[in-house]
């Protein structure tokens, strides 16, 4: 009889020594991405392109600037923010302007990419920078005529920067981002 409860015991013991909780890994809320389809953006503006219908454009009313938009998508919780400036004879300074917004993220990028766009027909030169690791703007752009005008566009989300939870948006939204490069075209508003 002894040797029948020592025999339990020893199996209590074996079975509950055995039995470790771990913790689960942390893990982000799933998000369902819409198929992309697009629409006009061609205000009396010097500019126009096409952009996500699940986005929304509004006019920025920024003291002694014009042309400037958002494009916000409110699904996702990120925005678009576009400004324009008009070229006399400073496409070099309003360059590294753009430049100096875009590397101002190196405190917490990981790498800086550039990827050169070159749309002839339309006139349409520019950059596009992905900004790797948690920067709070992992995606801007510069694009310009090289005469007349120049567009700057940066993508921010309304969320803390965390590469791997906004990886899934954001690879989306530069489907859209990648879309407005390819289709902008200067209008010939503005007197130009």
């Amino acid at each position: 009889m002894r040797q029948l409860i020592g025999l339990f015991m020893l199996l209590a013991v074996g079975l509950t020594a055995c039995h470790q909780e771990s913790p689960k890994p942390y893990g982000y809320f799933r998000i369902d991405l819409p198929n992309h389809a697009y629409q006009s953006f061609n205000q009396s503006y010097p500019y126009a392109f096409d952009f996500s219908v699940y986005a929304k454009d509004s006019v920025v009313h920024a003291k002694g600037e014009e042309y400037w938009i958002n494009i916000y998508y409110p699904k996702l919780n990120g925005c678009i923010y576009i400004s324009y400036k008009p070229v006399h004879n400073n496409l070099r300074a309003i360059s590294e302007d753009c430049r100096m917004f875009v590397y101002k993220h190196t405190i917490k990028a990981e790498a800086i990419v550039e990827h050169r766009f070159v749309n002839r027909d339309a006139k349409v030169y520019g950059i596009l920078y992905d900004i790797k690791g948690d920067a709070a703007s992992p995606l801007q752009f510069m694009l310009t005529d090289s005469l007349h005008h120049v567009i700057r566009g940066a993508l921010y989300f309304d969320d803390v920067p965390n590469k791997d939870s906004i990886a899934p948006v954001l690879q989306y939204v530069r489907q859209d981002v990648m879309k407005m490069i390819e289709t902008m075209h200067w209008t010939g508003h503005n007197g130009k």
